[in-house]
């Protein structure tokens, strides 16, 4: 079973940064966002690989996830073996390549991977500004998915009424609730069955408040949609349209999550944030205290 990242991107918000370094390999403390969303692709049982779609022009993500038996030899020679380790244990996860050279959309991204994924099993989507530290969001999505006779799972989370215009909203019915969960309607655990993807409705329109986090467990059917899917919203091939036809042939359901439960590198304001949050969550936080210093403490409150 494999775990799919699109990485294509050319990451705009970033610039200028971004000219030189793709936003993929943006470091929180001292990890590349993207490798922390491997790490937690690879955290369900039976992922096997990484599948990242790549662009041409961003080779260097290709290169971090390689062995560099030259480099790590020269950190050992060094004395630095824990860096070194650290090195290897990034080029060796189970990551391979496809590679998007062309911005058509999420939906095109992911059918880029089809041969990569196979063509007889389901497969994780993760988007890559997005990341849960402790890596247990797709383990119980996998959980729902079992529990409902493998269907395709998404995750879901509340948004406050005046914001749904800004999101994909899903449309269905409460079913349960995660074993052991007490949850219902749109409480954290709540299981849904989806009957519908309402994009960016009005806020009286809204089937519910639950908005696509960004996390997929797909039945390979999906692929044969994404072939034939033609172009929606901004000309481009929206996975979110072959979801919906999906649903006419195959049951799909929703986990609610708490949104919060992950960190968001999206934005440059984001992404500086969750630098702060995995710090002072983490063993650097005395660390990082002493190096914000007081007025920086402050700022943060």
């Amino acid at each position: 079973m494999k775990a799919v990242i699109p990485a294509a991107g050319l990451g705009t918000r970033f610039l200028p940064a971004t000219k030189a370094l793709p936003k993929e390999l943006l470091p929180v403390l001292d990890k590349p966002v993207i490798q922390y969303v491997v790490e937690e692709a690879l955290e369900p049982d039976g992922v096997d690989g990484v599948v990242i779609v790549n662009s041409h022009e961003k080779p260097q993500i290709e290169g971090y996830f390689s062995v560099d038996e030259d480099f790590e030899g020269m950190l050992r020679s060094r004395g630095k073996d824990a860096e070194a380790d650290k090195v290897h244990e990034a080029g060796s996860l189970p990551v391979s390549f496809v590679y998007q050279d062309e911005p058509r959309g999420l939906g095109h991204a992911v059918l880029c991977a089809a041969d990569a994924v196979g063509d007889d099993e389901p497969f994780f989507v993760l988007l890559g500004d997005y990341f849960v530290p402790d890596r247990q969001m797709c383990v119980r999505m996998a959980e729902v998915s079992r529990e409902h006779g493998g269907a395709s799972v998404i995750a879901v989370a509340p948004v406050p009424a005046d914001q749904v215009s800004r999101y994909g909203i899903i449309a269905g019915e409460c079913v349960g609730s995660l074993p052991g969960v007490a949850a219902s309607g749109e409480e954290e655990g709540a299981v849904w069955k989806v009957t519908g993807l309402v994009e960016k409705p009005k806020a009286e329109d809204a089937p519910s408040h639950l908005f696509i986090v960004g996390r997929y467990l797909l039945s390979p059917r999906i692929m044969d949609l994404l072939a034939v899917q033609g172009p929606g919203a901004g000309n481009e091939i929206q996975l979110t349209d072959a979801m919906e036809r999906l649903l006419d042939e195959e049951e799909m359901y929703a986990l609610v999550v708490d949104a919060d439960e992950g960190c968001d590198t999206g934005t440059p304001a984001a992404w500086a944030a969750t630098n702060a949050r995995i710090a002072l969550e983490g063993d650097q936080a005395t660390a990082f205290r002493e190096a914000f210093g007081a007025r920086g403490m402050r700022l943060l409150g």
